[in-house]
């Protein structure tokens, strides 16, 4: 189902790059205490989970899991602002890290990618067996809701009750060309960064695992060569092409059967709206919510900038309380 969003973008911030960059860096947010938890992985490797503090008395309540977007962590304005308005609601919050976003770098080679949903998978287990009776939501915001849809999507068998994700690249090859295009480019740049940064670190610490060197990292300044030449061979991918077409979620989507909401913005400029899925494209289990206006991970609104409201810290929040109360004892959703 797709249904028109109600955000309206405020006189005082109509621009879809001012939208973006307002949520992102003017933002202001008060850190809020969290419990660390370090999650040993199969393979070697490890996690970090970030638990909100204190927990609820009730065991059994639900768990709302949230999931960062490209080289965020639970810094990221966004998680911050879910986790401010998750201290009223009556689910416990967990922020993952995504391997090497958190507080230590991970320690294979490998990192973390758009369509790493084994890692989600794990984590998903390890708060069931912590957790049995507890029902599990989920939310993820750019890269993280790519990883979110792709797991819904792919396993018939999901461990979570219902979702909502935010600012989707639901298919990463055009998403890496718009970035390549104007001002969008700004923020290929500030990620890009990030990731060169990150990838010399990995290469002092395991200087044979990729077939760059450092010099070579550094000269990798669009997403479809860092892919290619980066995130590919460290994932098992065959190139740039390989990868995208992989992990893209946007194929996925007919095969989710938990609720689960998209909230997508037209003017978003890590995307163009051609990106944006059909009707015939999503399941009966999926409400895209697509706005004219919010920029990417933004939907601020507000009478004046003094006053700035996110509507993401409504919206996912009231899509949440809504589906519990639609889900029955046994656990299954019910329309």
């Amino acid at each position: 189902m797709i249904i028109k969003s109600k955000f309206r973008a405020p006189w005082w911030l109509k621009n879809y790059h001012l939208q973006t960059i307002w949520s992102s860096k003017i933002r202001q947010t008060s850190k809020l205490a969290t419990r660390h938890q370090r999650l040993e992985l199969d393979d070697g490797d490890f996690i970090e989970l970030e638990w909100l503090t204190p927990l609820k008395v009730d065991t059994d309540a639900p768990i709302l899991l949230l999931l960062h977007g490209l080289e965020g962590s639970i810094d990221s304005s966004y998680i911050q602002g879910i986790l401010q308005v998750s201290q009223s609601q009556s689910w416990n919050t967990v922020v993952m890290h995504f391997r090497g976003c958190g507080k230590e770098m991970n320690r294979l080679a490998r990192s973390y990618h758009s369509g790493e949903t084994d890692d989600l998978q794990q984590v998903l287990e390890v708060l069931k067996e912590q957790y049995p009776k507890s029902k599990i939501l989920a939310a993820g915001f750019s890269l993280g809701g790519n990883v979110l849809l792709k797991y819904l999507g792919e396993r018939q068998q999901s461990l979570i009750d219902c979702a909502a994700v935010v600012s989707v690249p639901f298919l990463l090859g055009k998403c890496a060309s718009r970035l390549d295009q104007g001002f969008s480019r700004f923020y290929r740049y500030l990620l890009l960064k990030d990731l060169r940064q990150k990838t010399n670190q990995k290469l002092t610490l395991q200087p044979n695992c990729l077939q760059l060197s450092k010099t070579e990292v550094t000269k990798l300044n669009t997403f479809y060569d860092f892919d290619d030449k980066v995130t590919a061979p460290l994932h098992g991918f065959n190139g740039a092409q390989d990868y995208y077409q992989q992990c893209s979620s946007h194929k996925f989507l007919t095969g989710i059967r938990q609720p689960t909401l998209i909230l997508q913005a037209a003017d978003d400029p890590f995307m163009t709206s051609d990106v944006i899925p059909n009707e015939d494209e999503i399941s009966d289990a999926v409400t895209l919510e697509i706005s004219s206006e919010g920029g990417h991970v933004g939907f601020v609104t507000g009478k004046f900038p003094w006053r700035a409201s996110y509507y993401i810290d409504s919206r996912i929040p009231a899509w949440f309380e809504d589906q519990l109360r639609l889900i029955g004892r046994s656990g299954q959703y019910h329309s």
